[in-house]
């Protein structure tokens, strides 16, 4: 049987796994790596620690289905639709700029629900704490290695990390990608940038007439969500959630300082921006060093889309 392994449990990685699940027209082992301990990625759903039922989005806080893809990428919004798993947002977020055509949506479960169901629907052995360093190529079969010293070998590697990961993969990928694909790699650049998701206790009240706000006059703070209320979730028995974004400014500059640091330093910002805001009973910093992907220039190919194995198969038996 054919063994392929995705690298990276976030939503391309996701989709991949369950892709491959689907359409793959001979049975084929399928296997995730993820060097988090949880599924998402960019798209993860942090838990109060004294409320699992209290939850954050720290990453992705809408989806936006623009009219380009509305058609393309219609099955996948319909099931997700279908599930449950994305209702359109239809609470207030000043400062948001909807273009036309573009319909938004929320996650009543938390984004990375989204990826849970389709690593699930995949059927694949999902590994966390697994972090890939190494790729060489054996006998026409990728083996893999990640940094805890483990090695495996797969007849399909798909790899959904951010463009400088792949870079810095050590082994035979690393000759095998051309000049060309190096310097489109290397083109792409990404903004970095913190979140803070904060947890109340239950009956605490956050009076806002907003979900959510762009905030265009502070330093530090550049998007603000009452978490549960942008996903119409209000009950008795779980308190508010909110997260916070920072400007990447912030982010870039603060980059390689403690997140508890950092954490200090969003909760000053904020109490300028909300005051008297009740105190949190946890919170949850997140640094996202690779938090969202443009290219310096316009290609006609599309980022991530890349084979660097001259002759990739599947083979028919094994």
């Amino acid at each position: 049987m054919a063994r392929a392994l995705v690298v990276g449990a976030g939503l391309t990685g996701g989709v991949c796994a369950a892709l491959l699940g689907r359409e793959t027209p001979r049975p084929a082992h399928l296997t995730v790596w993820e060097e988090a301990a949880a599924p998402g990625g960019r798209m993860c759903t942090a838990c109060s620690p004294h409320a699992p039922g209290s939850t954050v989005d720290l990453g992705a806080q809408y989806i936006t289905r623009s009219p380009q893809r509305a058609g393309p990428h219609a099955r996948f919004y319909d099931e997700l639709l279908a599930l449950g798993l994305l209702e359109p947002l239809t609470s207030p977020i000043e400062g948001m700029v909807v273009k036309e055509g573009e319909c938004n949506f929320v996650a009543p479960q938390g984004v990375s629900s989204i990826i849970k169901h389709y690593l699930k629907e995949s059927g694949a052995d999902v590994c966390f704490g697994h972090r890939v360093t190494r790729v060489d190529l054996r006998d026409d079969r990728w083996e893999v290695s990640t940094e805890t010293g483990r090695h495996e070998r797969f007849d399909l590697v798909v790899l959904t990390m951010p463009a400088p990961r792949i870079l810095q993969l050590q082994g035979d990928v690393a000759n095998l990608i051309s000049e060309c694909q190096r310097r489109q790699l290397e083109s792409v650049s990404y903004s970095s940038r913190y979140a803070l998701g904060l947890f109340y206790e239950a009956g605490t009240k956050i009076d806002v007439p907003w979900a959510g706000q762009y905030i265009t006059s502070n330093p530090c703070i550049r998007f603000i969500s009452i978490d549960n209320k942008k996903r119409n979730i209000e009950s008795p028995d779980i308190g508010p959630s909110l997260v916070v974004h920072t400007t990447v400014p912030f982010g870039v500059t603060h980059m390689e300082r403690s997140t508890e640091d950092v954490q200090e330093l969003i909760l000053q910002q904020l109490e300028t921006v909300l005051p008297g805001l009740p105190r949190p009973a946890a919170a949850k910093c997140q640094r996202w060093r690779h938090s969202q992907a443009y290219a310096q220039k316009k290609r006609k190919q599309g980022l991530g889309e890349m084979c660097v194995h001259p002759s990739p198969r599947w083979p028919e038996s094994r």
